[in-house]
């Protein structure tokens, strides 16, 4: 493995490389391609570039395939379990089908249940790090993380994160267990953690900031210039942040970065990655393909200035209005 720079994910003891991979898009959701066509081969030979470049830390959830995701994993790793760190992801609720139910599921009972399945699915005795992917409305946050607590007794558990929840959730289950990471989406798109104060809370709890789709779902990557650029059963093609008028104004924003890029002979996504990890934060890029692999992983080592920092960030002020990024179900899932 090459000598990537490595970091403190929080400040519970779990030391990670600079940049970590998301594996969502390497299978489907429920039968539908998320980012274009999975490919099985592809996906198993970018965790492996990966690995070789010091990127050993592979973010999944039971949620994408549903399951499926997870066992991709299993193969792609297999002997190797040890030299990778795993984040794994729980609270989107999977039957005994292997069918998502459409409801979110924070109680003790399925967080035990969800995490025996993960286990057997990824072929290991234990997750580094494990996040409940949404918060249940319906459970306390104090039981789901109790129950996470547990596993983290048992030895199934190393480190316990939350995803895409406000500073009062944070607050209430760092009481329970100190919770090591938060997993939102950020990107220089989509800064709500930022303008909610989010970001204050972790730093003050010292718990570590996991950006997803740091490239704003692959919009920063500048590939797609039009609505229609998406692949037909795309997801993006129903966000509101690419459509109509709205994306247009988005490419406008996209175009400036483009141009500092560059200036500084890297590619917008490579700024947009750079830019995320001089905030402090680590960067979760998703991808199926080498060749984007390499290319974020070397984002790494681009070093910002101040002066660049804000430039980018006068060219999409915070609290800049980029179209929303979920459709209002998915919107609804969110509690900032």
């Amino acid at each position: 493995m090459s000598n990537m720079k490595k970091v403190k994910l929080g400040s519970q003891g779990l030391i990670v490389p600079s940049i970590g991979l998301g594996c969502m898009g390497m299978t489907t959701i429920g039968g539908v391609d998320l980012y274009g066509k999975a490919d099985e081969k592809e996906a198993i030979a970018t965790i492996h570039r990966s690995f070789e470049l010091g990127g050993n830390l592979l973010d999944t959830a039971d949620l994408y395939g549903p399951l499926i995701n997870e066992r991709l994993i299993s193969k792609a790793i297999e002997g190797k379990r040890e030299e990778y760190i795993i984040a794994s992801k729980f609270g989107f609720e999977v039957d005994d089908n292997e069918l998502m139910t459409g409801k979110i599921n924070g109680s003790k009972a399925y967080v035990k249940k969800a995490l025996e399945r993960s286990l057997k699915n990824l072929n290991t005795d234990y997750i580094d790090l494990y996040y409940l992917h949404r918060l249940d409305t319906n459970t306390p946050i104090e039981e789901t993380v109790e129950a996470m607590a547990e596993l983290v007794k048992e030895g199934k558990v190393r480190y316990i994160g939350l995803s895409e929840v406000g500073s009062e959730t944070i607050r209430r289950a760092h009481k329970i267990h100190p919770i090591t990471a938060v997993q939102t989406e950020y990107s220089l798109f989509e800064r709500q953690v930022e303008e909610l104060g989010v970001l204050n809370t972790l730093k003050e709890l010292g718990i570590g900031f996991v950006a997803y789709s740091p490239l704003g779902r692959g919009f920063i990557s500048g590939e797609f210039r039009q609505p229609d650029d998406f692949p037909a059963n795309d997801f993006r093609r129903y966000l509101p942040r690419f459509q109509g008028e709205q994306f247009y104004k988005n490419i406008e924003l996209l175009d400036e970065i483009t141009k500092m890029g560059a200036e500084k002979q890297v590619t917008s996504s490579q700024l947009a990655i750079a830019w995320v990890i001089a905030k402090g934060h680590l960067p979760i890029p998703g991808t199926k393909k080498v060749k984007y692999l390499e290319q974020n992983i070397a984002a790494t080592t681009i070093e910002l200035s101040e002066d660049d920092l804000n430039r980018l960030e006068r060219i999409i002020p915070l609290g800049s209005k980029t179209g929303a990024r979920y459709d209002e179900d998915g919107m609804q899932l969110v509690n900032l």
